[in-house]
């Protein structure tokens, strides 16, 4: 009896066996994977390139250690970093979840149940103990759950990128906002000299007031001069506050506490780095990667969907026991196998509008690498032109600065001997103090061009929340 029992299992088994490989060979290639093609064509190098080679922590190339320490600060208490970091350990959590279904699931079962049955006069207890193990397990023939597994383990790289991308926004926004605040200092250091230049003239301008030598609209037009010079000031007194607050804030700090360090003056930008070629570039970019794993995931997501039109075989295994004591617990044993096919008949369409639906994401994500990858390209074209056509601006307003300076002297020689009007010296004057007020601010734009520039060439580097994670 027992040996007919174990070979009629062994029947059923074959059964399954022969029913899953016809439908293997009837559907076995839906699951393999297709190439994805390039969404542009690269273009060979870019219009123009420097020889440094740039480090990973590309800020390192100013030289400014006080700098680099905020930078370190911020890689580990900024919360939008932080918030990036804990996006990509859900991500891999959902990589360890959908894996698990790749696995047979184990439970365990345990009860007990006492009973009291008879009449008023006489009654009678019972106990029954149960002791039960359960498994199931679908084996993925099409490849659907490994491709799920797959397609959350590119977004899971896809969010690895994403945190990338976070921490080399922030130190490019740590920098510029450094630089912004020596800009603005230096322009209030600027303006406070300026403003003892027009008060040393409204000075002299009182004393020949007193021998008639000026006009009384003459000393108004100074006075006027020197309150706007004033009002300059509070505002480069404001952005040296804001700039102080932000800088905090992206430390993750409370604005008002107290900056530890102050920029003193804005560098020189270094030789222009080396581009390298664009291949190189959109395998460095976290933001490209971003996009192309996005892509990818999008890709395994469709294969998924595809292959969950076919039929789906689990294998089912149950043991348990039952007796009305523990001592005899362990003595029966009710065994079960069982293996069952589910195949998708009608279901109205929904099956093959999901595959369309899933090809369209794809699509989606396939036109947005492409705009990522040209975007990415438009970044360091742009930084190496604006780099270029600001260093000729800082030399024409240096030539403006030197014209103004003979115009004013020549304009005020000519007040002075009674031949030329205050009003035509006060705007030289006016002239000229805004025009180093300009030269520092395109200074400060030579500088951040510089900073996009790193920016968009930049690649990935390693966080102290990497090395600990």
């Amino acid at each position: 009896m027992r040996q007919q029992l174990i070979s009629k299992r062994l029947d059923l088994l074959s059964s399954v066996l022969i029913v899953l490989v016809i439908f293997f060979l009837a559907g076995g290639c839906a699951s393999q994977k297709k190439s994805i093609d390039p969404p542009l064509t690269l273009p060979e190098s870019f219009s123009d390139t420097g020889s440094q080679i740039t480090s990973d922590k590309w800020w390192t190339s100013f030289g400014d250690e006080r700098l680099n320490s905020i930078i370190d600060s911020a890689m580990q208490d900024n919360f939008d970093l932080l918030t990036a970091w804990e996006r990509l350990r859900e991500s891999r959590a959902v990589v360890d979840r959908e894996s698990s279904f790749l696995f047979p699931d184990l439970e365990a079962t345990a009860g007990a149940e006492a009973r009291r049955t008879g009449t008023d006069n006489s009654s009678q207890d019972s106990e029954i103990l149960q002791l039960g193990l359960s498994s199931t397990y679908e084996l993925d023939l099409w490849g659907r759950l490994r491709s799920a597994v797959e397609a959350e383990e590119f977004r899971a790289d896809a969010t690895f990128a994403d945190f990338q991308t976070v921490a080399l926004t922030l130190s490019a926004e740590i920098t510029r906002t450094w630089y912004r605040l020596a800009n603005a200092r230096h322009q209030a250091d600027l303006i406070e000299a300026q403003i003892e230049t027009n008060e040393t003239v409204l000075q002299l301008l009182k004393n020949r007031l007193q021998t008639q030598q000026v006009q009384g609209v003459d000393i108004l037009r100074q006075e006027q001069l020197i309150e706007a010079t004033r009002e300059q000031r509070i505002n480069a007194e404001t952005r040296v506050e804001t700039l102080q607050n932000q800088l905090a804030v992206l430390q993750g700090r409370s604005p008002q506490d107290s900056i530890d360090v102050m920029p003193s003056m804005l560098p020189e930008p270094a030789e222009l780095p080396d581009t390298g070629i664009p291949l190189d570039l959109v395998e460095r970019r976290p933001d490209v990667r971003f996009a192309f794993y996005s892509l990818m995931a999008a890709d395994r997501d469709l294969a998924s969907a595809i292959s969950n039109q076919y039929p789906r075989i689990t294998f089912s295994a149950s043991a348990g026991t039952s007796a009305a004591s523990a001592g005899d617990l362990f003595q029966t044993w009710a065994l079960s196998f069982a293996g069952n096919l589910m195949a998708p008949i009608f279901y109205g369409g929904e099956l093959r509008a999901e595959v369309d639906r899933n090809e369209a994401v794809k699509n989606q994500r396939l036109y947005e690498y492409g705009q990522t990858v040209l975007t990415a390209f438009q970044d360091v074209e742009d930084a190496l032109v604006r780099e270029e056509k600001q260093k000729e601006a800082i030399i024409s307003i240096e030539r403006q600065i030197d014209f103004a300076n003979q115009a004013y002297r020549q304009l005020r020689l000519r007040y002075l001997n009674g031949d030329a009007n205050y009003l035509d010296v006060i705007t030289s004057l006016d002239d000229i103090q805004q025009l180093r007020r300009d030269l520092l601010t395109a200074r400060l734009l030579l500088v951040e061009y510089r900073i996009s520039l790193y920016r968009a060439l930049a690649g990935s580097f390693e966080t102290d929340m990497e090395t600990a994670g």
